[in-house]
């Protein structure tokens, strides 16, 4: 968690101004899905972790 937390700060929350919480809510559901299935991951073979978790099933 504290790995994800880390790169939420960095590629989301210290690149953008919100003015609402409305707004923050969906730039952050939409960062988790990014995050989850587009955001590739040298250690998870540069894959998305969804992409990896498929090849484990």
């Amino acid at each position: 968690m504290e790995n994800f937390f880390g790169h939420l700060k960095e590629e989301m929350f210290h690149r953008q101004d919100f003015t609402d919480t409305d707004g923050f809510l969906t730039e952050l559901e939409d960062y988790i899905h990014w995050y989850n299935h587009e955001r590739i991951s040298l250690t998870l073979e540069c894959l998305s972790p969804m992409e990896y978790r498929a090849l484990a099933a």
